[in-house]
């Protein structure tokens, strides 16, 4: 079959498959299938997979299945590490100009953490160099959020989460949920967190050494931040000395959200402040309107 024939072979298919979509109940669910299947064709022209290629991708995928589970989303890592997961969460929840963007959550958020009061300490075993962080919460004019529910949750100093951790790091180590007071403010103690690697011993790790793409993550506090009348704001703040800060493997870095873990004089309490500001979203706030002004 030459390429004009092969080409029309091709078309045939796809005009075929939309024809049997067209009957189809659920019209958004064909025409997403009809639109992936037609890229892939068109991959498929474009790079002109050996049979042998072909086989392989079909046993990374496989891979990719046998190594996700409860405790491992290798899927999930997957989109991350090509930018998919941070372009779906930015075309959902569009950031206004002033508003502090959305990043992923990331796989290590718990539901089940404990309120605590402001205040407290996170670190459960006092590994780490000790970091006392000042959060004010406010919307788009400025307005403190009183009440707002801050969750919480770090690696520790060797890159590690407690749920990484369970035999090693007590349970809720690094993580808190808290409340803003009455001018919007939150204090919180923790110690400096570390940078660290997405894992390396999954298909997605060893595609991505293969490569030679870096799976480092530079060091951050993750926060989630509920108020009423607000959206939810799940966002993570970034030190911005961290080396590793201009190759974040999941494409989260945004200049918003670089802060300072400012090393504090000898004899203070801790050894690091983190002082920052989060801006929420009210609820049906169009991106480009006005800001909010309204109470």
């Amino acid at each position: 079959m030459d390429g004009t024939a092969a080409d029309t072979a091709q078309q045939d298919v796809l005009v075929e498959i939309g024809q049997r979509l067209a009957t189809s109940a659920d019209g958004r669910l064909g025409g997403a299938f009809l639109a992936i299947v037609s890229r892939v064709h068109q991959l498929v022209d474009e790079l002109q997979p050996s049979a042998a290629e072909f086989q392989a991708l079909v046993e990374f995928l496989t891979e990719i299945g046998h190594a996700s589970d409860a405790r491992r989303q290798e899927w999930v890592l997957l989109a991350d590490v090509i930018g998919v997961s941070t372009r779906v969460e930015e075309l959902n929840a569009p950031c206004p100009e002033g508003a502090t963007p959305v990043t992923l959550p990331g796989p290590f958020w718990r539901d089940d953490v404990p309120e605590i009061p402001a205040g407290s300490d996170l670190s459960r075993d006092g590994v780490g160099e000790p970091l006392q962080v000042s959060l004010t919460v406010t919307d788009l004019a400025g307005k403190p959020v009183a009440g707002a529910l801050v969750d919480v949750w770090q690696a520790n100093a060797h890159g590690r989460y407690e749920n990484q951790d369970p035999d090693l790091q007590p349970e809720f180590n690094l993580r808190g949920r808290m409340r803003t007071d009455a001018a919007g403010r939150l204090a919180f103690r923790s110690v400096k967190p570390k940078g660290y690697f997405l894992p390396e011993d999954g298909p997605v790790g060893r595609l991505l050494n293969a490569l030679g793409l870096r799976l480092e993550r530079p060091a951050h506090v993750h926060f989630r931040v509920t108020a009423p009348g607000y959206r939810t704001l799940v966002t993570h703040v970034f030190d911005r000395d961290d080396p590793a800060i201009g190759r974040d493997a999941l494409f989260g870095v945004r200049p918003e959200l670089l802060a300072e873990f400012r090393a504090l004089p000898p004899g203070s309490a801790a050894k690091h402040a983190l002082e920052l500001t989060l801006v929420l979203v009210r609820d049906g706030h169009a991106d480009g309107a006005t800001p909010e002004t309204q109470s």
